[in-house]
């Protein structure tokens, strides 16, 4: 059955080295199950039913990607979007996280329409991978800078805004170690590495008092307060418009980036450069969108540690089955979750900003035209407190700088378009 379902043999796999692999790429992203609930936790969601939400979307997005595609792709809500979800939408921009939720599900939709029209490659070819840079070097120092706050390294200064806090408290002091420790541990190739640090920073919060002890496992918590919450009226509002538009690109940018990434390191794509079934991989993402809003949880989407499992032999759907139900297993450690302290999961924002933040390199700094509108893009997300406003204000600094250039022909047709619509949008708001 297994054979006839993910085709082992023609991949050149079996079932032990296809289970091995989702074993390895689930301990390497596992650490999402700690950290989404906790970030969620503070634009007023139920810790628990979040918890419930993640293990879920997760785990319908994985058996998607298995099943449908056929690919060694795992997904869970994605970082930077959970990240977006609490501190730009809720509480930076006032909504509820009902409405929050809708919008994720709006998007998810969207997603899925340009996947089954088959519209995405002119959306994703058309936006300057300058800009697409920018964009994830931008969540990055947000997801920094969300970790430092969180873990007292930087606190509000009356004279400066933000200033350093005192790194030798507990909590700034753990959330040091934390991230050195995740670094050490991730430069040694030990699998589960961010896991096994956000836990050990959890353990010595617990030995020194700061920690309560909860248990390990128990009965998962009802999912009622999250499932069907999204408010999906008021997001068709003047104002939701970047909001809608900052979750669509974040999420389509961030799953083409692993697809390819994931497919080029398991030999995947052909002589053409296309990637075999990519319509299948797409409506796959968009689904697990959309349905993990249903549940409660912010956008879900493919993990670039996939490339973990694909590196341990993974080369088929059997891969992100495993992953799948390794998630649903995870359900029944929710009391475990429900320990970690905000301050354990700062050294793994700081090391998915690094990730993110890589991939600067690529961008031609000698062109200003094209350097200008990422160092915008990059430094007003956090400065803004919001990846909407630096996607925005990201795509009008490049239309403006390249025609003030005299080089507006190079400007492409939807990014003239999305320029004027976030103008528009912030003259009438």
């Amino acid at each position: 059955m297994l054979e006839k379902l993910f085709k082992l043999s023609e991949n050149g796999t079996n079932v032990r080295t296809e289970i091995i692999a989702g074993i390895t790429t689930f301990l390497t992203m596992a650490y999402i199950i700690f950290v989404n609930p906790a970030m969620l936790a503070d634009a007023g969601m139920d810790k628990g039913a979040v918890f419930v939400a993640t293990c879920l979307a997760a785990a319908i997005g994985c058996f998607i990607m298995g099943f449908v595609a056929n690919y060694p792709i795992a997904l869970a809500p994605g970082m930077g979007l959970n990240a977006f979800f609490t501190y730009g939408v809720v509480l930076g921009m006032g909504h509820t996280w009902q409405v929050a939720l809708g919008a994720v599900f709006v998007s998810g939709l969207i997603f899925m329409a340009l996947s089954i029209f088959k519209v995405r490659e002119w959306v994703i070819n058309s936006i300057p991978m300058s800009l697409r840079t920018g964009i994830s070097a931008g969540i990055g120092l947000f997801l920094a800078f969300i970790g430092l706050q969180n873990s007292g390294l930087v606190v509000d200064n009356p004279a400066t805004l933000v200033g350093l806090g005192n790194i030798t408290d507990l909590k700034p002091a753990l959330a040091a170690l934390g991230f050195f420790l995740t670094i050490g541990l991730v430069y040694r190739g030990v699998r589960g590495a961010v896991m096994i640090a956000i836990l050990a920073i959890t353990a010595l919060g617990l030995l020194l008092g700061d920690v309560q002890w909860g248990g390990v496992m128990s009965v998962p918590p009802s999912i009622a307060p999250t499932f069907l919450e999204m408010n999906i009226a008021d997001v068709f509002q003047v104002g939701m418009i970047s909001v809608v538009f900052a979750f669509l690109f974040v999420d389509l940018f961030d799953t083409a980036g692993t697809l390819v990434g994931v497919a080029s390191k398991a030999g995947f794509i052909k002589e053409d450069g296309k990637l075999p079934r990519l319509s299948k991989a797409l409506l796959a993402d968009s689904t697990a969108t959309s349905v993990g809003a249903v549940l409660g949880t912010s956008s879900t989407t493919s993990f670039v540690e996939s490339t973990a499992g694909v590196a341990a032999g993974g080369r088929t759907g059997l891969t992100a089955v495993v992953v799948g139900i390794l998630f649903l297993l995870a359900l029944f450690f929710s009391p475990l979750a429900g320990m970690i302290p905000a301050y354990a999961t700062a050294g793994a924002l700081f090391y998915v900003a690094i990730l993110m933040m890589s991939g600067l390199v690529s961008v031609d700094w000698r062109d200003l035209t094209e350097a200008a509108p990422v160092v915008v893009t990059c430094l007003l997300m956090p400065l803004t407190y919001s990846i909407a406003e630096g996607i925005a204000l990201g795509f009008i600094s490049y239309a403006a700088i390249k025609l003030l250039s005299g080089r507006g022909r190079e400007v492409s047709v939807s990014v003239w378009v999305l320029s004027a619509i976030f103008i528009i949008k912030y003259l009438i708001s």
